[in-house]
């Protein structure tokens, strides 16, 4: 008898947690870790990254910021009092925007650390934060997509000025955030966050990966963040590669008016040809498409090298190619660091 009911409370328990994984979303593994969206490229086996021969490529490229690249600190500063008022997007540097709607202002992937890495490693910056952490404005809402160190900054979190900014990130990275900040939302794709009567954040799948150290693969989530306000519709891009997804995302969400992505850290000669999790310009250009974007940013370049191409080749590529993903060259928008521009104006 006693056999028989151990025999019973198995067969529950495993149909029970059969059930269960039955009901968890796609992307959710049975580990506890968390891969791409159906559709999504795989990275080849027959890739073979070497950290000394990337470091010995990586010498090789020139460093040499343009003339006029960057906005000198004393506009930067006059330009955030003179739009103190208005809807904004000023790039701060990377993937660090201050984007201001209304009296929210939002803070995404801030990283104000010279290094992206632990401790002293990691690429340096070769471009300065248009402003420093204690001169950025009030902020009410902090966006964190995932937790690369060039995106996830344990310095800039600890000694961020307001703690009482609401943070929106991906499921499991909380911890990064307590005790120094109360209000902290981990969120799982496709949930939404209503912060006020007119603005939502909705977190949406990106095609990308988590690490911060040799343990730790993909144990965090990655996305994307859809922010609408009053109408408009405005996606910050974690960094992604190209997938099938965006045409999804594209009938369900868009179309878009502006789409925020990354357009560097995607060339790895002479040791493989691409990176898979990070749009190239042109793919960029069709991820833009596939939302049905009426503008598109290119970020994530001009500021770290993370990879081979030469660093002022992204926008170049990113505008000569716009036309041949159905955008005006004026509609592949490049800012310059410290650059702040009026949304009403964007959207023109």
């Amino acid at each position: 008898m006693l056999k028989f009911i151990c025999f019973i409370i198995i067969i529950i328990t495993y149909n029970s947690a059969s059930i269960a994984m039955e009901k968890k979303p796609y992307h959710h593994l049975p580990d506890g870790t968390f891969r791409n969206p159906e559709g999504s490229p795989v990275r080849s086996k027959d890739v073979k990254f070497s950290y000394r021969q990337f470091t010995k490529e990586k010498k090789k490229i020139d460093i040499t910021i343009p003339k006029g690249h960057v906005v000198d600190k004393e506009t930067v500063l006059s330009d955030l009092k003179k739009y103190k008022n208005e809807d904004y997007i000023a790039w701060i540097g990377h993937a660090t925007y201050l984007i201001k709607l209304g009296d929210t202002t939002i803070i995404t992937d801030p990283v104000f650390s010279k290094n992206a890495g632990p401790l002293i490693f990691g690429p340096d910056r070769f471009t300065e934060p248009a402003l420093n952490l204690d001169e950025i404005p009030k902020t009410d809402l902090f966006l964190l997509t995932h937790n690369h160190y060039d995106h996830l900054d344990k310095s800039t979190i600890r000694k961020f000025p307001f703690k009482d900014t609401k943070v929106l990130l991906p499921l499991k990275l909380g911890k990064y955030f307590t005790p120094r900040f109360k209000d902290i939302n981990e969120m799982d794709w496709y949930e939404e966050i209503q912060v006020n009567d007119d603005l939502k954040v909705t977190f949406l799948p990106a095609v990308h990966w988590s690490k911060r150290s040799l343990i730790d693969t993909n144990k965090t989530l990655w996305g994307n963040f859809l922010i609408e306000y009053k109408g408009k519709k405005i996606l910050f891009a974690c960094d992604t590669g190209y997938g099938d997804i965006y045409k999804d995302l594209g009938k369900k969400y868009g179309p878009i008016d502006i789409t925020m992505i990354n357009i560097g850290a995607y060339d790895f000669k002479p040791m493989f040809d691409k990176s898979i999790y990070h749009t190239t310009p042109e793919e960029a250009l069709n991820v833009a498409q596939d939302l049905r974007s009426k503008k598109v940013i290119g970020m994530h370049w001009g500021t770290f090298v993370l990879s081979l191409e030469p660093i002022m080749e992204p926008p170049k590529r990113f505008k000569d190619n716009a036309e041949k993903f159905g955008f005006k060259k004026e509609d592949a928008i490049i800012f310059k660091v410290g650059e702040f521009k009026k949304i009403n104006e964007l959207l023109k």
